[in-house]
């Protein structure tokens, strides 16, 4: 079956096709734009997402299903009728909800909230997003009264648009704050503490199966996949066994580790416990998943503040690394999530001197998110079983100083998937693409042992990541 996947992401839109015999073509890549109308606000046009996914769908004629995924916890509001979207998507790296959601805390309400959906009190969910929208957004205040109104995660948006199915897959429901995780179903408890009308959601329903037809030059196809992309990804990494584990590098980082057939909550470790997958009528799947709200955007920065000018140039140092030197780096750009969930904190150096050069910051700069993902790998390690294989993919992932940094602290092998194109081949393969032939560059992994025993590292490491918290108001 030749299947075509579509990879939503924060910063592009991609379309990958797998044909009849397994060999894989990249469609189409279509970067949209970042909106920053206020500081600690993120937005995307969602009729921009909507133009580039039909264009990715026209790009790639011939195939017989369709495998969606996509952002998470970005979450927008539409009419009922007409499918037009009533506000810009609010993007999962957004903070605007960040003084509602410090109130909740103060009135107690987090500990109830962790019991039911398995996630911390954050801004980073969608929950209050949407209660944003819909005490600021004065249509959607209008189309509710008149039950006119939808809202939810960009999935739902793009299926009901698209494929006409006002439907949200379990993994995404499960990234909101608004799922019972042990229902797999729309909490009324929740939705009532966060100010979301539950009649306003789309219907939950497994990762694959019957999700509508979406049309691609005057012809129907059926989509039989839709999912988170950090799940997705999962998948792609071909991660199926309790203990297997995956980081993928890319805005941010995202760890996801196999947990089984059952949930398991970790409130003290800053653990989330999410939905991996649900395949057709067989029961959910579960696994562990720990962010890092920076990491490749981290770099990036380091780049632009001119710390280096291309990314050839920080693959080796010719120095010891920066924290045998008490040089840390705590890239919390955009505050600390797994395990701290701490919005206030900054990113901040430690250990600047007079002889500190650029090379010394952008080393840094690598080491300070490899130690970030490190600290979600060894919170999930103290209490779920965690292989001795990491699996990592995204574009630092490239970098050869990082992934030995990265075997070092974590004193586990990390195997480096080369394929670019993990997500969209998760997706490909859960919408029924039962072979994936990868080019020969694409076959090899390449394996990182630990050479030197740096977790003790961890610690020097944890001490500036405290000086880094609470320090925004």
């Amino acid at each position: 079956m030749s299947v075509l996947a579509i990879d939503q992401g924060t910063q592009s839109t991609r379309a990958l096709r797998v044909d009849v015999k397994g060999n894989v073509e990249i469609t189409r890549v279509i970067k949209h734009r970042q909106y920053y109308p206020q500081p600690g606000w993120v937005e995307h046009d969602p009729e921009e997402l909507i133009a580039n996914i039909q264009s990715c769908i026209e790009a790639s004629p011939g195939v017989s299903a369709i495998g969606i995924d996509n952002q998470g916890e970005s979450c927008l509001a539409w009419h009922a009728d007409s499918k037009q979207a009533l506000c810009p998507v609010i993007v999962w790296q957004d903070n605007r909800t960040h003084t509602v959601i410090e109130q909740l805390k103060a009135d107690g309400h987090e500990a109830r909230v962790l019991e039911i959906s398995g996630l911390p009190l954050d801004s980073y969910f969608s929950a209050s997003k949407l209660a944003w929208i819909l005490q600021n957004c004065a249509e959607a205040k209008a189309l509710l009264s008149q039950g006119k109104l939808k809202m939810g995660t960009t999935d739902a948006f793009f299926l009901d648009r698209l494929a006409d199915r006002f439907v949200t897959d379990i993994t995404t429901a499960s990234r909101t704050s608004l799922l019972n995780l042990q229902t797999g179903c729309w909490d009324e408890e929740l939705c009532d503490l966060f100010g979301v009308p539950l009649e306003t959601l789309p219907e939950i329903v497994a990762t694959t199966g019957d999700l509508g037809c979406m049309v691609s030059q005057g012809k129907r196809v059926p989509v039989k996949a839709s999912i988170v992309d950090q799940q997705a990804s999962l998948y792609g990494h071909d991660c199926r066994q309790v203990g297997d584990a995956k980081i993928t590098f890319g805005t941010g980082a995202f760890a996801l580790a196999i947990t089984g057939s059952q949930p398991l909550r970790s409130p003290e470790q800053g653990l989330l416990p999410t939905v991996a997958w649900q395949l057709g009528s067989a029961a959910p799947m579960y696994a562990l998943d720990g962010g890092v709200y920076c990491a490749g955007s981290a770099v990036e920065w380091g780049r632009k503040l001119g710390l280096f000018d291309d990314y050839a140039e920080i693959n080796q140092f010719d120095r010891s690394s920066a924290i045998e030197r008490d040089l840390v780096f705590v890239p919390a750009l955009s505050g600390l999530a797994c395990p701290h969930w701490d919005r206030r904190a900054a990113g901040i150096w430690v250990g600047l001197s007079l002889a500190t050069d650029t090379r010394d910051l952008i080393q840094s700069v690598l080491e300070g998110v490899a130690l970030r993902a490190a600290e979600v790998i060894r919170a999930m390690g103290e209490f779920a079983t965690i292989g001795e294989r990491i699996s990592i993919d995204g574009g630092v992932s490239v970098n050869p100083y990082f992934c030995q940094f990265l075997a070092n602290v974590l004193k586990r092998q990390v195997v480096v998937k080369p394929m670019a194109e993990l997500t969209a081949i998760g997706t490909a393969q859960l919408a029924g693409a039962d072979t994936v032939n990868f080019a020969e560059d694409d076959a090899a992994e390449k394996c990182y042992q630990p050479e030197i025993d740096m977790s003790h590292y961890l610690e020097r490491f944890g001490d500036a990541v405290a000086r880094s918290k609470n320090w925004r108001q």
